[in-house]
């Protein structure tokens, strides 16, 4: 990351969200800040300000910092939450180092940035018209044996199109499969 910027950017680095914030309270006139949105640092110790919460904090210390979220995946839910928190640009791990470069001065400029590798909204690729369907039937509320009843499916293929959702999505349980799919406008 810093090979990328170097040549644009004077780059500072801080070990960990909360630095990130003292550090730009206390100096101050930070352009941009490159946020990590991954949930854990390198040494499996949770950070103790999270991601949504530290582009809040920053953009309290500075106004008018730039913020770009760098996140694991380009997937609209990552980048939509970013973004909603205040972010104003989203880029991914698996990009290259000229689309972190975009992301940056979009950012300095105050642009909206979003990685072009993050599927476009309401994209309905990600998930079967099954999955999709069992998926609002969780979000209206209904078990698995009532998805099962009105799908005239079995329970237990109820079950496998839930967990292949899931892993399509990335998401860690149904709940959260929910929130991906509303979020993505997958479902309603």
């Amino acid at each position: 990351m810093r090979r990328a910027l170097q040549d644009s950017f004077d780059v500072e680095e801080a070990s960990c969200r909360e630095e990130a914030v003292e550090l730009v309270r206390d100096v101050g006139s930070i352009d941009v800040a490159i946020l990590d949105m991954r949930r854990w640092t390198g040494n499996d110790h949770p950070e103790p300000i999270g991601a949504i919460d530290a582009i809040k904090a920053l953009l309290r210390s500075e106004p008018t910092i730039g913020i770009v979220a760098h996140g694991d995946r380009a997937e609209r839910h990552l980048a939509s939450a970013a973004l909603q928190a205040g972010a104003s640009a989203y880029v991914s791990r698996t990009a290259g180092a000229e689309e972190l470069k975009r992301a940056a001065h979009a950012a300095l400029d105050q642009e909206r940035f979003v990685d072009p590798a993050v599927p476009p909204r309401g994209s309905r690729g990600k998930l079967t018209k099954r999955q999709r369907e069992i998926l609002q039937l969780l979000a209206n509320g209904e078990s698995t044996t009532v998805a099962a009843r009105e799908l005239d499916l079995s329970e237990e293929t109820v079950k496998t199109h839930t967990k292949n959702a899931l892993g399509r999505l990335g998401a860690r349980n149904r709940t959260h499969a929910v929130a991906i799919a509303l979020r993505e406008c997958l479902i309603e």
